[in-house]
């Protein structure tokens, strides 16, 4: 038995999404077209790139149920995903896309059980580690949100924002210092 299982993987996911979403609204539509540099993605396409991050381990493991990866076309699927991010798309557009997508994505989560997530799947040949669980691949799609989520935040500041997440640690400890 996981002490961490498809419903927290789910309850994980969705933090991370509403976070996510949070940032998405607080950025203004006319910078959704911000780029740092010119060779990284926008401001939208980050995002849309995030909504869309399951979508590799959904055709793995929702889509497929593959126990291993050799053969797995995913240079065709990141195309594909590709091409959707280079989508022109509303900040509304984007936002209900980043929600959709992780309310689909966190409902296949919450019910999988520990039986499924401690399954093996060998990874493609001469690759380290040669085998993982389904747990370590689904958790790979919220870390890699958070990553990106990491950028945004730094955009935001370069925009002259402040993160919603520094401000509640800010908050917070202004609250402490003011008990103490």
């Amino acid at each position: 038995m996981n002490c961490y299982g498809g419903r927290n993987l789910a309850e994980g996911c969705r933090t991370v999404r509403r976070n996510t979403v949070k940032i998405a609204e607080e950025i203004p539509e006319e910078k959704y077209g911000f780029k740092p540099v010119p060779e990284t993605r926008s401001v939208g396409q980050l995002l849309t790139h995030i909504a869309l991050g399951h979508r590799i381990q959904q055709q793995l493991q929702q889509v497929e149920r593959r126990h291993a990866l050799e053969g797995f076309p995913f240079f065709a699927l990141m195309q594909t995903l590709g091409a959707e991010e280079q989508q022109p798309r509303s900040k509304v557009q984007i936002i209900d896309l980043l929600s959709r997508e992780g309310d689909s994505w966190a409902s296949f989560l919450e019910d999988l059980t520990d039986e499924f997530l401690a399954e093996e799947v060998s990874m493609i040949p001469g690759t380290q580690p040669a085998i993982k669980t389904r747990f370590e691949m689904l958790l790979s799609p919220k870390e890699h949100e958070m990553h990106h989520r990491g950028q945004l935040m730094l955009i935001q500041r370069m925009l002259g924002q402040t993160p919603h997440l520094t401000r509640q640690m800010q908050e917070r400890m202004a609250a402490a210092l003011a008990r103490a």
